[in-house]
């Protein structure tokens, strides 16, 4: 089948990638396209502007994460789309461990044989931007870079430097994107939320109009419509799109529940109720992730632990996402009675799910870069400080402590990332969790039969056993809760 599809990539963060490509959603849709948006790698923040801003379903896509078999699939599933842009993550050929492509964004298009356009950010710069083309030419080994766009530069010196660029490189130049007045800022995990950012909407239709005016955007249509067909997988494998919108940035208080649309390979014959904390301080999560969990037979029960008083009633288990606890630390303090219940349930037995921003919700006090402390829930003894330095970035593979079970089995290994500057007093010690790149590997993680809690956010579908465990025990749980009335 054929997937019109194009890669934005850059040769660094901070090159103007996610603004240029909700600039250029914004333009495609304007147009009248019906318009995917994907994001290369592991990042929870693009999609929320992809989708957010633009009302655009965006998932992520990731070589690390997924075998090349099941990228495709992940791709091509619920896509008919008239186009699909994929934002690239990093560098285009920045991988593993920052001294590889694999895992790169660059893997990523070379699986998906997509075409590539780099922004490159020309400001400041002249002749010297046809040797830093020139130097990325010479590695793609698949011809994939189709074409530039020079961001933060005037028009007219765009139609003065065009020529020598096309001339000494043979790449087309699509056009330039003049610096705009309007700022994303970013903060030590990326760009701020789009929540935070006032009239981001507006925003983003200015920039699309000044990407029409400098950009040649129906030349970008075109390199997607040239992209290589691709055959169709066959199967509807459990962890593929899944029909929610988990990135949706508008939070009310009472409790909302999503039901997956049709049964998966893993849906056993007693449903369960799992809440999952969604609101500003917790808004990082994987759709994929959510998607297998509703496959295997989860009720999905959303509630704010900012918001909302109590807990859902009838909760088999919980679910705690990363996000920003810290930037809502007096708020998550002043809710007592929140507090209170998910202790009280964490310690009754309970199946938890928790990472990172959860993880530092869970214990005991959270001590901010002012150095002022707040009462979390207090599930697990422990304190979170934000500390002057990252304390964990990258990917990483997990598994069991040598006699541990749980969750996660002897001979199972679970991937993820970790991208942290706050640290525990107690990590936990149940699990090793490993560098792909290098033999650098550390304990985290408090984990038994029923509980899954520590920093790094984890990827479901890279095992999916994992998801199977977590529902059963919450239908034990349900088992024993119906059973108790």
């Amino acid at each position: 089948m054929t997937y019109p599809r194009i890669m934005i990539a850059a040769p660094k963060s901070g090159s103007g990638k996610t603004y240029i490509t909700c600039a250029l959603l914004q333009a495609l849709q304007m147009r009248g396209y019906h318009v995917g948006a994907f994001k290369s790698g592991p990042d929870y923040i693009d999609p929320m502007f992809h989708t957010t801003v633009l009302g655009i379903p965006s998932k992520n896509l990731d070589p690390f994460f997924s075998e090349k078999d099941q990228v495709r699939k992940l791709f091509q599933f619920d896509n008919s789309y008239d186009i699909s842009v994929i934002e690239g993550a990093m560098g285009l050929y920045d991988g593993l461990g920052g001294i590889t492509k694999q895992a790169s964004a660059y893997e990523l298009a070379s699986d998906l044989q997509t075409p590539v356009i780099l922004v490159i950010d020309a400001k400041g710069m002249g002749y010297s931007v046809v040797a830093q083309i020139k130097g990325f030419l010479a590695l793609d080994e698949k011809n994939l870079i189709k074409g530039v766009i020079l961001n933060r530069i005037s028009e007219m010196f765009c139609k003065t430097i065009t020529p020598v660029i096309e001339k000494e490189t043979g790449v087309i130049v699509l056009g330039c994107f003049p610096e705009q007045e309007q700022k994303w800022e970013s903060r030590y995990l990326g760009l701020q939320l789009p929540a935070e950012i006032e009239d981001i909407k507006e925003q983003v239709q200015c920039a699309a109009q000044a990407l029409e005016k400098t950009v040649r955007v129906e030349q970008i249509v075109e390199l997607a419509n040239m992209a290589p067909e691709m055959q169709k997988r066959q199967g509807t494998e459990a962890h593929l799109m899944p029909e929610i919108n988990v990135h949706k940035m508008t939070y009310t208080s009472q409790y909302k529940t999503e039901k997956v649309g049709k049964t998966g390979n893993y849906t056993a014959n007693t449903s369960v109720r799992i809440g999952v904390a969604r609101d500003e301080a917790f808004c990082f999560y994987y759709a994929d992730n959510l998607h297998m969990l509703q496959e295997a037979g989860a009720e999905l029960v959303y509630f704010s632990p900012l918001k909302d008083q109590t807990l859902p009633p009838d909760l088999d288990g919980l679910l705690l996402g990363g996000g920003y606890p810290e930037l809502f630390a007096g708020q998550l303090t002043a809710n007592k009675n929140m507090r209170n219940e998910i202790r009280e349930q964490y310690l009754e037995g309970k199946p938890v799910l928790a990472e990172c921003g959860g993880f530092m919700y869970l214990q005991e006090k959270l001590i901010t870069a002012d150095g002022k402390e707040y009462p979390m829930a207090g599930a697990i003894t422990g304190v979170c400080e934000k500390k002057e330095r990252l304390i964990r970035f990258g990917y990483v593979t997990i598994e069991p402590e040598q006699g541990q079970e749980g969750l996660l089995r002897q001979g199972e290994q679970i991937r993820g990332h970790e991208f942290h500057y706050f640290d525990s007093t107690n990590n936990g010690c149940d699990c090793i969790a490993g560098k792909p790149v290098g033999k650098r590997s550390w304990t985290c993680i408090h984990a038994d039969r029923s509980h899954f809690i520590g920093f790094p956010h984890l990827y479901y579908p890279s095992c999916p056993d994992f998801v199977i465990n977590f529902v059963e025990q919450c239908r034990n749980w349900n088992r024993k809760r119906k059973g108790a009335k």
